[in-house]
């Protein structure tokens, strides 16, 4: 696991060592252990390596025989023994005993064809200096992140965005496109940046760059819903087991100290109780509480943790979490809605004091449909619909109705349909809501986008079973817009490397493969995930009601928080900025402190005010906040 960094220049632009040097200092929590660089007249390449496999002699870049393909690696390679014994059967030599090695000797072999053969995580930068061509690639399902710009005739990337800021050309403007998706879903969208000028390459793509050519992305892997209705659900129940084993197994390779995060519900669960069979100690396992009792899953993971045997770690957090906001807010990297990035941070930090490596239970809720959301969405498409008369009159009482007043939200979802009522329930800021929110002028630029349109379109398909659409939908926004990304930044700002073996690419693609209504099976999210669990794992543990990773926010707002809020929302520094109605602002303050949920809304709010404080006011450098 590293950070990794680059400069490529075409148009006789120089790229400078010291460039590669700040933008890798910037990022030196992701690899604190070394860092290389490799330097031509086109090419520039940066790491920094957190060792995890070959501790000797790994170090990176990594080359081939005669040094004419470089390439620097985020991830680990699983299947990386297995392509090695291919490639030297081919004739290839290896100096190393790394996973990195194999990218190398892969290209060699079938060129920008190399990441279908790879079995992992990945963000990677390879340079071909007799070709003079550059493959940029990530990994299929988005768990490595990879940023990247043209700015004056060259072409820049990186781990993670704070790193191109080193640069004194790039311009920090804002996105307003992105602040539009940010405020409406939580997150900056797919492949671009809150940054103007900046993208992030999609999952399971690659930038291709040579010399008279440009920039071309192109997309190696999309995962396809073919569900198999020949099969018996036993059949789904067997093959699971097998997959996971064989995942979590391949998942463990280190050679150095590995845990697992264990919240109590059944994936993080699953993960753990299967790695305990290979671990010949305890397993290390980690989880994080809160002094609220309602909000704590502290009991349900001591459960597994006794099933296991394992050398169980916790930590109960309280609103004192405070004081690590700003240093949050610098690892995300980008404003960020979602709060649980808060405990992801902590636990992360707990386990830091023990392991280099963990593994997470991220992604069982959108390949096995374990969300609330999709068993309401089931129970709203059997409900009778409301008579089109009766629609508009609610939409038009709901437009007429005082903003905040109860009864708005319900009357105006009730009159959508279809679509447009699925996006409406996981909608952050609603088209007035946004004008409401930002001042006039900068409501003038949000209303050139429309966040929903590309969601809509892919929910409008009909060729996929409805639970298809929702899953699917989630495995290309939710699950690398928020989840893996909340996973990498707060588990890379302790220099651990998390690993989600349910995302391995062969077990996404059999899940692909189960049919939506053995998934969702009389109203049970989960029920082919559930029965492979069942005799596992305790029954308390699978049958549990669904928690997500929420924390007492709301309650911490109007109580110990409540005076930080108001005092980073509606201060000065805010104020002077000019971005938002403070009047609106203080309207969602009061109404949240009389009762009202709005603990997201503010939680954007003040992510985003924290990442403005950081990276537009401050103009961070170099370590920033890291360093303080």
């Amino acid at each position: 696991m590293c950070g990794i960094a680059g400069i490529v220049s075409f148009e006789g632009k120089p790229i400078f060592e010291q460039e590669l040097r700040d933008m890798c200092a910037a990022i030196v929590h992701r690899g604190p252990d070394d860092q290389g660089f490799y330097m031509s007249a086109n090419a520039g390449l940066g790491m920094r390596r957190l060792s995890i496999i070959d501790l000797e002699s790994g170090r990176q870049p990594v080359h081939n025989e005669d040094g004419s393909v470089w390439v620097v690696f985020n991830g680990e390679i699983y299947n990386f023994c297995e392509l090695r014994k291919q490639l030297q059967a081919l004739g290839h030599h290896f100096s190393t005993r790394s996973d990195t090695e194999v990218i190398v000797h892969l290209y060699e072999e079938y060129g920008n064809d190399c990441v279908q053969h790879l079995r992992g995580m990945f963000g990677f930068a390879l340079w071909d200096e007799r070709q003079k061509h550059l493959l940029l690639a990530r990994d299929r399902l988005g768990i490595k992140p990879v940023y990247y710009a043209e700015i004056g005739g060259r072409l820049i990337f990186s781990s993670e965005l704070k790193s191109i800021l080193q640069l004194p050309e790039v311009e920090r403007t804002l996105n307003w496109g992105s602040v539009a998706h940010l405020f409406t879903f939580l997150s900056t969208p797919p492949a671009e940046a809150i940054i103007a000028g900046i993208k992030k390459l999609e999952p399971g793509h690659i930038l291709t760059a040579s010399r008279g050519r440009a920039p071309a992305v192109t997309q190696y892997w999309d995962l396809k819903f073919s569900p198999d209705y020949g099969k018996h659900e036993d059949y789904f129940v067997e093959r699971l087991r097998h997959l996971l084993e064989e995942s979590v197994r391949l998942h463990m390779v280190s050679d150095v100290p590995l845990g697992s995060f264990l919240s109590g519900g059944i994936d993080s669960s699953a993960v753990a109780v299967t790695a305990a069979r290979f671990t010949p100690e305890p397993l290390k396992t980690f989880s994080i509480g809160f002094s609220e009792p309602e909000y704590s899953e502290l009991d349900s993971a001591r459960v597994v943790a006794m099933r296991l045997g394992a050398d169980h770690h916790e930590l109960t957090l309280g609103a004192d979490v405070l004081h690590e906001l700003e240093e949050i807010a610098w690892h995300l990297d980008e404003p960020f809605g979602d709060s649980s990035a808060i405990p992801t941070y902590m636990v992360s930090k707990l386990a830091a004091q023990k392991v280099k490596v963990v593994l997470s239970g991220d992604g069982g809720d959108e390949l096995f449909a374990g969300y609330d959301k999709y068993s309401v969405e089931e129970r709203e498409r059997d409900a009778p619909s409301w008579p089109d008369p009766a629609r508009k009159a609610m939409a038009r009482i709901s437009r007429a109705m005082p903003e905040g007043m109860r009864g708005r939200n319900y009357l105006r979802h009730s009159s959508l349909t279809g679509v447009e009522r699925y996006l409406d329930s996981s909608t952050l800021f609603r088209r007035d809501d946004l004008d409401n929110l930002f001042r006039p002028e900068f409501s003038e630029l949000l209303a050139a986008h429309e966040p929903w349109r590309a969601r809509a379109s892919y929910l409008d398909a009909r060729d996929r079973h409805w639970l298809s659409n929702l899953q699917g939908l989630d495995i290309k926004t939710y699950l690398p817009l928020d989840i893996l990304t909340k996973v990498d930044r707060m588990s890379m700002a302790h220099s651990i490397e998390t690993r989600v073996p349910l995302l391995d690419h062969k077990l996404v693609e059999f899940a692909a493969t189960i049919p939506g209504e053995m998934n969702l099976r009389g109203g049970t999210p989960k029920y082919v995930f559930k029965r492979a669990m069942r005799g596992i794992l305790p029954d308390s543990i699978i049958d549990r009601p669904k928690r997500g990773f929420a924390i007492p926010l709301g309650y911490w707002f109007r109580g110990k928080l409540g005076s930080y809020v108001r005092e980073l929302l509606l201060g000065d520094q805010a104020r002077r900025r000019g971005f938002f109605n403070a009047r609106y602002i203080e309207r969602l303050v009061e109404r949240h402190q009389r009762g009202r949920n709005l603990e997201l809304q503010l939680w954007t709010l003040i992510s985003f005010e924290l990442w403005a404080r950081t990276f537009l006011d401050g103009g961070a450098r170099g370590c920033g906040c890291a360093a303080a």
